[in-house]
């Protein structure tokens, strides 16, 4: 895959197959039955039971598609996607032929679910499925070609196809104010996460993919304390939506393997110890945004957030990007989202475990830069 440069400006960008994008108010019942693949298309709907039993959202979704297009739901969909309710769910549509289109609907373990229903569909069939996807968090599952799921022993295991990329997303803000607020902030960072990481990704092209993080990165700035204080307001959760989007989605086809340490350890504290994926950013981000700083390479894009933060550059870049990761820190502090290791039960004994997965070493520089940072979250 074709890297990009900065010292001559050169790169690709490859697009995805999403074919429609809707945002608004009401999306879903003005636009879910138009982009059904068919007239007589059969749609399974994948979710977690906190949407299914608390709320009236899922059976909205069914009603919408009534007898004529809704073939069933799985509702048991939990955190990190354990692949016990895994199998469960792609028995259940896999065993039913007439079933074109799956429907998630929540964050990023409903919705990686169903890509990996559809992947799997693809291995037993030659098929992949239709896929369309209501997030209810900031996410971003939708906007990638990679899912996620948690085996027997607890390990994140990935799958990656072109084709798993959801062809319709309806971002509808009155789904997600059903979300409960920590979760709908903590994911909010989690977006931050993809915002900042894609700066220094290898294969991350500078137009649209930075650019958009840039941009996506000044609204969470401005528009996740605003949503805190009104959680509410429908304009200040499309936004933030539309910004989760961008975080992620400008990446298209360019993905070669994890987007960065703080993902990295994200999935090395996330399904081990089960800590939601927005909080293992919250976590990890600023304290990585630090460590990257001794790097010129990183640093260099880095301090291109300065600007979009309200900050002026100083034209000392490792300085410079030490104070993005102040910003972060204070950030999460506004949010009420700056957190620690032991409020999840994570020891000092872990530490080896943690910074071995997340460094695929056992020693060495980086591997002991790593344990500090693990160690300063405890």
């Amino acid at each position: 895959m074709t890297e990009s440069t900065d010292h001559p400006l050169s790169g690709l960008w490859q697009p995805t197959q999403l074919q429609a994008l809707y945002y608004g108010p009401s999306s879903v019942k003005r636009h879910l039955l138009s982009h059904l693949p068919s007239d007589s298309s059969k749609a399974f709907i994948i979710t977690g039971s906190s949407l299914a039993t608390k709320t009236s959202l899922i059976r909205q979704v069914e009603s919408l598609l009534g007898p004529k297009h809704h073939a069933g739901t799985f509702t048991n969909i939990t955190q990190h996607a354990p692949i016990a309710q895994l199998d469960e769910a792609t028995d259940s549509v896999l065993n039913d032929p007439s079933i074109d289109t799956l429907i998630s609907i929540g964050g990023g373990s409903p919705i990686d679910s169903a890509k990996v229903i559809s992947y799997r569909s693809h291995e037993k069939n030659g098929g992949f499925l239709y896929h369309i996807t209501i997030p209810t968090t900031l996410s971003a599952a939708e906007c990638t070609l990679g899912a996620g799921y948690t085996d027997e022993k607890g390990t994140k295991v990935t799958v990656a196809h072109p084709r798993l990329i959801p062809q319709v997303i309806l971002y509808d803000s009155t789904f997600a104010k059903e979300t409960p607020p920590k979760l709908w902030l903590s994911t909010g960072i989690r977006s931050l996460d993809h915002t900042v990481e894609l700066l220094y990704y290898p294969t991350a092209s500078e137009a649209p993919t930075k650019q958009s993080c840039l941009t996506a990165l000044s609204q969470l700035f401005e528009y996740l304390p605003k949503c805190k204080k009104e959680p509410d307001n429908e304009d200040y959760i499309t936004r933030l939506q539309l910004a989760s989007f961008m975080s992620l989605f400008g990446l298209g086809l360019n993905l070669k393997g994890s987007l960065g340490l703080s993902h990295t350890l994200g999935y090395a504290l996330g399904s081990p110890y089960g800590i939601p994926h927005g909080m293992t950013s919250c976590l990890t981000l600023p304290s990585v945004v630090r460590l990257k700083a001794d790097n010129l390479e990183d640093a260099e894009q880095i301090v291109r957030i300065l600007p979009f933060i309200g900050h002026q550059r100083s034209g000392d870049d490792k300085q410079d990007a030490i104070r993005v990761g102040d910003a972060i820190d204070e950030l999460l502090k506004t949010l009420g989202l700056d957190a620690t290791l032991k409020d999840y039960n994570v020891d000092e004994d872990q530490i080896p475990k943690i910074t071995k997965m997340a460094t695929n070493s056992d020693q060495g520089e980086l591997y002991d830069k790593v344990a500090s940072l693990i160690r300063s979250k405890l």
